[in-house]
């Protein structure tokens, strides 16, 4: 049994280090499109077609169930596959929706129309793709009414963090911030649109200041998923060994990977 991890490069290992803690039974193949990435600044026909490919590599990997733990993926070419692509004996799930139900405070299931919420004004932090796609601002339409979103482009920010230049995302992170605060001055709540953006959380917490809850999604995405497993055990697939794999060269991206999460990490070549 496995499922399957997709992202453009590292960031979803911060989604795999929760879901491994959360689910400690269950094998996880992670596979990164290090030779793609970054995918915040590609055409949502590139975006499509870069991650489809990857999810057929963790199909034949045994990965019945795939998690999209990529922002850009899942807001610029989720809703397309899943509507034309994934066929009926699989999954390919994304990481929007976690997110959506926390600060919704309301079940994904939950079909009733749009109602207010106690959060009026939020801060999204994502890539430039994710930003454009408006996907997290169509997918909260559907559930809450009343609710600000003021998107800021991150550009950059993947970039220093795969290359390891703390300095420089701290920077570009704290321009980021003063960028949006200038649209919105007061935030009640900030999204980390990206799954690199938790490894910078305290950097974005202290920008924003007191008083603003931050949404970071790895924690979300791991319990979510556990309550799906649960649901539907049998889209645990039939790998029955964790891998990390990557379109890019194993041995860079492993010293990488090392670096990004402060532990031994090896990669093999997809």
């Amino acid at each position: 049994m496995a499922v399957g991890i997709f992202d453009s490069g590292l960031g979803g290992l911060t989604v795999l280090d929760a879901l491994t803690r959360r689910l400690p039974e269950v094998p996880f193949v992670y596979l990164g499109d290090n030779a793609h990435a970054p995918y915040g600044v590609r055409t949502p026909d590139d975006i499509f077609n870069l991650t489809t490919a990857s999810v057929e590599r963790l199909w034949a990997e045994g990965c019945d169930l795939v998690i999209l733990a990529c922002n850009t993926a899942s807001a610029a070419a989720l809703k397309r596959m899943q509507e034309t692509w994934v066929p009926k004996s699989k999954r390919v799930l994304g990481v929007f929706v976690p997110m959506i139900e926390a600060v919704t405070e309301r079940q994904w299931g939950d079909n009733s129309p749009p109602r207010e919420v106690a959060v009026k004004h939020i801060a999204l932090f994502a890539t430039p793709a994710t930003v454009a796609s408006r996907a997290f601002q169509r997918e909260l339409a559907f559930r809450a009414i009343g609710v600000d979103v003021e998107a800021q482009p991150c550009g950059g920010v993947v970039d220093a963090i795969e290359q390891g230049d703390e300095m420089l995302a701290e920077t570009l992170v704290r321009a980021h911030v003063d960028a949006l605060k200038r649209r919105m001055p007061h935030p009640e709540a900030a999204v980390l649109g990206c799954t690199h953006y938790p490894l910078m959380e305290k950097v974005f917490a202290e920008a924003l200041g007191p008083g603003v809850k931050v949404y970071s999604q790895p924690s979300l995405v791991a319990e979510s998923l556990a309550d799906y497993l649960e649901r539907r055990p049998e889209m645990v697939g039939t790998g029955t060994r964790s891998r990390f794999l990557t379109t890019g060269d194993a041995k860079a991206v492993s010293d990488r990977a090392t670096q990004f999460m402060r532990r031994s990490v090896v990669f093999e070549a997809a």
